[in-house]
């Protein structure tokens, strides 16, 4: 039954996107912030970020807030694929990797083959490598 009415409430509006997220989580580090120290605009500035949040989930703009999220990814994307790319390189216990010197490009080896000749798929360039 609320289901339903959820379902009802959100049928034709946007919803939720990698922007309402990073402003959510940055509304959270707000209020955790003004817990501690008690500086009311903190908390006037998290609410604020709270109703953006609330009006872009309902709205029926959608190409809008499309355009939105979009341009948050554009600025936000090389950070994102910079944690992301931590994050693998520290899970992956089985390869090495390297950025190529010609063009930058990420290559990943297999770990303890010894000294090795690493060729760039992006460029061509090859160097020499200890995995």
């Amino acid at each position: 039954m609320i289901r339903n009415a959820i379902q009802r409430l959100m049928y034709g509006r946007y919803g939720n996107d990698q922007l309402n997220l990073f402003l959510m989580g940055l509304y959270l580090l707000l209020y955790l912030v003004f817990i501690f120290v008690r500086i009311e605009l903190l908390y006037w500035v998290g609410f604020a970020l709270l109703f953006i949040t609330l009006f872009r989930m309902l709205s029926r703009n959608i190409p809008r807030r499309q355009m939105e999220n979009a341009r948050f990814m554009r600025a936000a994307g090389p950070l994102l694929s910079w944690i992301h790319l931590r994050r693998t390189i520290r899970r992956d216990k089985e390869h090495v990797y390297f950025k190529c010197p010609g063009c930058g490009q990420q290559l990943r080896v297999p770990r303890g083959k010894g000294k090795i000749t690493v060729t760039c798929r992006g460029c061509g360039a090859s160097f020499q490598e200890k995995s």
